[in-house]
């Protein structure tokens, strides 16, 4: 079974670079199955399983946020830069464009 989440040989790779693609992975994981989830949520007609749908989607948020938190730790520049863009009130594009400036000082 092949590992698509490398572009260049793994076994020339340090142990970290790896950890980080494996992560950059998971992240992609969680973020597919939130949206899967999103989807079955929308056209599910039985509230109770709609409801525990919801509860595993919950539950993918929680590991989407781990997954970025871990990355988050190890690219400071990454952290630098969302907290110009996220939980901001105003124009979004406008925070991402200001945030890219300020960490290209």
């Amino acid at each position: 079974m092949g590992f698509d989440q490398y572009h260049e040989p793994a076994n020339e790779l340090s142990d970290e670079v790896r950890t980080f693609a494996r992560m950059i992975a998971s992240l992609g994981e969680e973020a597919e199955a939130i949206n899967w989830y999103e989807q079955r949520i929308s056209v599910e007609k039985d509230k109770d399983a709609a409801a525990i749908m919801q509860n595993a989607q919950l539950e993918e948020f929680k590991h989407f946020g781990m997954d970025l938190e871990f990355l988050l730790r190890r690219k400071p520049q990454w952290r630098e830069t969302l907290q110009g863009i996220l939980f901001k009130d105003g124009d979004i594009v406008d925070n991402g464009e200001n945030a890219e400036e300020n960490i290209d000082k």
